[in-house]
């Protein structure tokens, strides 16, 4: 049967008061942007459609304007259930406000939710999240006071506790593909992600909501490879053709990067970087110093921020072709982007849906797992989703800090203004970061320390002056940098004292030479 094409403004026009959208997309990749911004638009004019609750895995934005911050106007927006907030200011003031219901809940529990919505489950039931700030007995994901309704509870099942998240309303799916066929089959062969899109058009259709999707082109039927179609026609209700490629970008950064959706032949190795003329600062530090722990053979997730530049230091050494590293939202191998083209690999090897990635972490399939460190409490908890009035969001954070068989948290010691340099293999600190990460108590608990004790899960703490390790005591410092003292520059700069290893090491000094030399490292 012929699918319904519609303009981005006719696509706007169908979604009435009161209904839960799903808006597809990561960051700026696969996001439906020309039917969003229309939507948002026809809000400013018209004052509707109202009341409106809005439902992301991912964070979809830029941080100013584009995706998800088109529909942060007063009274479109009643409630958002969201993976990531970062990108999305203006719906983070309106939910720290008090404004809207909000809740803050796993990117991967969001992603399998969908799913388990459209195969009519009463929800997703899971260990991820227990111990941490979803967990009911704490916050249970809410974000502000005026969120009321629980999303989450514990159950036992042969005596040991899981977390139950409800299922998802659904009432219209808001996607993006690359080509459409006149009966409404989609392809994604330009898309540098697929994440959970056919899971999402599945929830919609049981339960009897539409399906819109953004595409660049229609086809005629018959055209497109069975084996291509992502999203099958039976589940499309109608198709929006966007002629302006600036509401189409492969990423918010990149309008179209072959290298996205193309592998790498086998005989072209990885680039391999002069490592000669590394800035040794503090990133650069650490990222050596994460290094030291990979493991050949080892399928790897990396955060962003700091976690990021570890590829770059492992290219450098020439082990990153040992090595299969693979992003959140369905990329495996190839070399993850950053900024806002993160999500993407350059030549991944291949792309999955992002709630099948998110069954591979949460069944303990990443072997090591580097990830940010924004505030370490004493237990050894980390916050990364939420400071004051500045709300990241979890993301992937807790899916795959609670799963990996190995993790390290990588992070600057103190942040806010840290000036380093290193000298005759020592370290030298002109100006202390003025805000402290090692405080008493994590703000919020992102990354259970106590559930990582009780699974047995090592756990080690990387920065550029010191390395510690999680006990059930809590951090342990094992390491200490040439250069640094230890009452003055770590004990002095955390707001609590960590156990201390009678058998405290110096950090092996190739970290601290001009060309970094992984051989010559201490076992």
């Amino acid at each position: 049967m012929p699918v319904t094409q519609l303009t981005a403004e006719e696509a706007a026009a169908w979604i009435q008061d009161g209904q839960s959208l799903m808006l597809g997309g990561f960051i700026g990749s696969v996001v439906p942007e020309s039917v969003i911004r229309a939507l948002g638009q026809r809000f400013a004019r018209e004052s509707g459609p109202q009341d409106l609750t809005l439902i992301f895995a991912a964070g979809q934005g830029d941080g100013t304007g584009r995706a998800a911050n088109h529909l942060a106007q007063p009274g479109m927006v009643k409630r958002v259930i969201g993976g990531h907030w970062g990108l999305v200011p203006a719906l983070q003031h309106m939910a720290l406000a008090n404004e809207i219901e909000a809740y803050n809940l796993p990117q991967g529990v969001i992603s399998h939710l969908l799913r388990d919505t459209a195969a009519g489950k009463p929800g997703t039931l899971t260990t991820t999240g227990l111990g941490t700030f979803v967990d009911p007995r704490l916050e249970g994901g809410k974000i502000n006071a005026m969120t009321r309704e629980d999303l989450v509870q514990v159950l036992e099942l042969d005596g040991e506790e899981y977390l139950l998240y409800r299922r998802l309303p659904v009432d219209v799916a808001i996607l993006r593909g690359t080509t459409a066929d006149t009966d409404g089959n989609i392809t994604m062969e330009e898309e540098c992600l697929v994440v959970e899109s056919l899971a999402a058009a599945q929830a919609a259709r049981n339960q009897s909501g539409k399906i819109i999707v953004q595409v660049k082109r229609v086809v005629p039927a018959g055209s497109l490879s069975p084996h291509e179609i992502k999203i099958p026609g039976i589940f499309v209700d109608a198709v929006v053709i966007c002629n302006d490629l600036s509401e189409h970008m492969q990423t918010f950064a990149t309008p179209f990067n072959p290298d996205f959706v193309t592998s790498r032949p086998a005989s072209t190795p990885l680039p391999r970087q002069n490592p000669a003329r590394s800035q040794l600062d503090a990133k650069t530090l650490i990222a050596r110093r994460a290094v030291l722990e990979l493991t050949p053979g080892a399928v790897l997730n990396l955060g962003i921020g700091v976690p990021e530049y570890i590829a770059t230091v492992a290219g450098q050494t020439g082990i990153l072709d040992s090595l299969t590293l693979t992003v959140e939202p369905g990329a495996i191998g190839g070399l993850p982007a950053s900024g806002l083209d993160f999500g993407a690999s350059c030549h991944p090897e291949a792309i999955i849906t992002q709630d099948q990635m998110f069954d591979f972490y949460d069944g303990g399939g990443i072997d090591q797992a580097f990830l940010g460190l924004a505030q370490c409490g004493r237990s050894g908890d980390i916050n990364v989703s939420r400071f004051g009035t500045r709300l990241p969001g979890c993301g992937g954070f807790i899916n795959i800090s609670q799963h990996a068989k190995s993790l390290y948290f990588c992070g600057t010691f103190t942040a806010d203004g840290l000036d380093i340099a290193v000298k005759d293999g020592q370290i030298e600190i002109f100006r202390e970061g003025r805000l402290q990460k090692f405080v008493r108590r994590a703000e919020q608990i992102t990354f259970s320390a106590a559930r990582a004790v009780a699974t047995g899960q090592p756990v080690r703490y990387i920065t550029e002056r010191a390395v510690f390790r999680l006990d059930a005591q809590g951090l342990v410092l094992e390491e200490i940098a040439p250069g640094i003292d230890l009452e003055r520059d770590i004990l002095a700069q955390m707001a609590f004292h960590p156990l201390i290893d009678p058998d405290l090491k110096l950090m092996p000094a190739c970290l601290f030479a001009p060309v970094f030399a992984p051989s010559d490292s201490h076992d």
